[in-house]
């Protein structure tokens, strides 16, 4: 196959095809930032304390019966003890009054026989409230989280097989309709174990939509909107989601209803099969050079430019074999795609443990749930904005390292923060979650041009299936702050700037054509460094050809 960027030029960089597929593509991303983060608030744990029976006690006694603890300092009601019932109705009998006549601490305890009171301040019923996830089972609501990255872990391996073989717009569409059926089943579960299962289904199909919808749109826009799509586009929209995300919450305090209202939300985007094209670069690489075609003549109609009697010559057609079909496997094949996707590897885990990890910690801030949640959505837009100007000049691995070394080195600092000046941990944990953001953005157009055509969607699918290791193990990094609150930052501090070394090895690909086949992503990516250019001159590219392909590269530079 020829240069498809070169081939279809005469598209154009910006026209009406491209805008409308920029608009529709970006709206598919809103139903990620409504399901992806529902936990917040469907597996929020209220106010609670033990549920005292309709037993006679006097009133005093009904009121001293739940034992005070202290917790940060600060003395509460206990959470998962009582004093002993038959105790305290035998002394409420004999008319004792409890702190006069009786000294509570020497009185015994038990658990919570009985089950629990729930305030319903803030919710009128959660997962929690539902099957009691509080005291010895308050770790199942982390594992409740945990189950939806692991389907993200499922939906990373299949999805980029499925897109390569099927085409990236039939698994986009498919993975809408399985989300939207997955969160509407969800909403009637009868049982926490249920509720998980589903939550698997919901992952997978939720980042299968995000693979492959970023995917399509990097084949089919521009250059100059591909930058856009990536970065403003595709991370905007989901924010877009993930804002709206808390309001709907607000005004749906019970769990089942909420899950069945975002649920509907999907039925939506029936309509954009219709106007959603295929990517024309996949149709190349299938042999389906037809179809290709008539998709680009379109296009060209619509942005009103006259498109060539040919526009893929048959000669560069065959220098690629028909329907070849590509798998993880390929992948190891190749000494320099071994040693990119293990780097990959580790940069989209550490990011996905601090983004998710300060994403999920929402709940634990004081406050209101809702302004938290909708505050720590739109932190993300500057980030967003910031990355999206900053990538059409800078160079993606100089940038990622600078990121990922701000936010994991602002962790590190929140330890040394007095508990007096707690505004200022707050403001150092939101700095944190602007440098993830940032690297989350950059990561996502990174890898998609490290990667060929042919292997682009699988190894997106190879790199985001670590992510979700990073992205299952960030519920228990926070909540390991239950034993030391400063703990979790240690841990995501000091991955990061690990991995902010790891990243300045990977190569440049800023203002480089994206690589249709293997061959020449080994050739364009910038791997060979400059100890290495002759052996790199005497494998087939001579000076003046470099020369060419540097001349090239800096007209490219002043078109965007």
């Amino acid at each position: 196959m020829g240069d498809y960027d070169e081939d279809t030029a005469f598209l154009g960089q910006t026209g009406p095809y491209f805008w409308v597929t920029f608009f529709l593509l970006n709206t598919v991303f809103v139903s990620t930032g409504f399901n992806g983060l529902y936990i917040i608030f469907a597996g929020a744990t209220p106010k609670h304390h033990c549920l005292i029976p309709d037993v006679n006690l006097t009133e005093e006694w009904r009121n001293a019966i739940i034992p005070f603890t202290e917790v940060d300092g600060e003395e509460i009601k206990s959470q998962c003890s009582r004093y002993k019932l038959d105790v305290v109705k035998n002394l409420s009998s004999e008319g004792y009054v409890p702190g006069r006549d009786v000294n509570l601490t020497s009185l015994q305890q038990e658990e919570c026989l009985d089950g629990w009171t729930y305030s319903k301040e803030i919710y009128q019923s959660t997962i929690v409230t539902e099957w009691n996830l509080v005291c010895d089972n308050q770790w199942k609501v982390p594992f409740a989280s945990s189950s939806l990255f692991v389907g993200y872990l499922f939906g990373s391996l299949i999805s980029g097989q499925l897109s390569d073989r099927f085409g990236r717009k039939k698994v986009v569409f498919m993975s809408l309709a399985v989300q939207c059926l997955s969160v509407l089943l969800q909403s009637f579960s009868q049982s926490w174990k249920m509720f998980c299962i589903i939550f698997l289904f919901v992952g997978a199909s939720q980042i299968s939509i995000y693979i492959s919808a970023f995917v399509l749109g990097t084949e089919v826009l521009s250059k100059t909107m591909r930058v856009l799509f990536t970065t403003l586009g595709a991370f905007l929209f989901y924010c877009i989601g993930y804002m709206t995300l808390p309001w709907i919450a607000f005004g749906i305090r019970d769990w089942r209803t909420l899950l069945a209202v975002l649920s509907a939300t999907s039925v939506v985007y029936i309509p954009l099969w219709w106007f959603i094209s295929e990517s024309p670069r996949w149709l190349v690489t299938q042999g389906r050079v037809g179809e290709a075609e008539a998709i680009v003549r379109d296009a060209a109609r619509r942005n009103k430019v006259a498109a060539p009697p040919v526009i893929f010559k048959e000669s560069e057609i065959q220098e690629m074999p028909a329907g070849r079909k590509y798998t993880m496997l390929d992948i190891l094949k190749f000494k320099k795609l071994r040693c990119i996707t293990l780097m990959c590897l580790l940069l989209w885990m550490s990011i996905n443990i601090g983004y998710f990890g300060l994403s999920l910690n929402t709940s634990n801030l004081s406050g209101n749930p809702f302004m938290n949640c909708f505050l720590s959505a739109i932190s993300e837009v500057p980030a967003y904005i910031v990355s999206t100007l900053l990538l059409r000049v800078s160079p993606r691995r100089i940038l990622l390292s600078v990121f990922l070394f701000l936010g994991g080195g602002v962790l590190l600092l929140i330890q040394f923060i007095p508990e007096s000046v707690q505004q200022v941990a707050l403001a150092l944990e939101m700095t944190g979650k602007f440098g993830f953001t940032m690297a989350f953005s950059i990561v996502y157009i990174y890898t998609a041009e490290l990667y060929p055509t042919v292997l682009r969607n699988v190894g997106m699918g190879v790199c985001s299936s670590a992510a979700r290791i990073g992205s299952i193990t960030a519920p228990y990094i926070i909540y390991l702050g239950t034993y030391d609150k400063v703990l979790p930052y240690i841990l995501m501090g000091s991955l990061t700037i690990s991995s902010s070394m790891v990243n300045l090895f990977l190569p440049e690909t800023l203002h480089k054509d994206l690589p249709e086949t293997v061959e020449q992503m080994q050739e364009c990516q910038g791997l060979c460094r400059r100890s290495k250019k002759r052996k790199c001159i005497q494998n087939g590219a001579t000076h003046n050809s470099l020369s060419q392909l540097e001349a090239k590269s800096e007209v490219e530079t002043l078109n965007l």
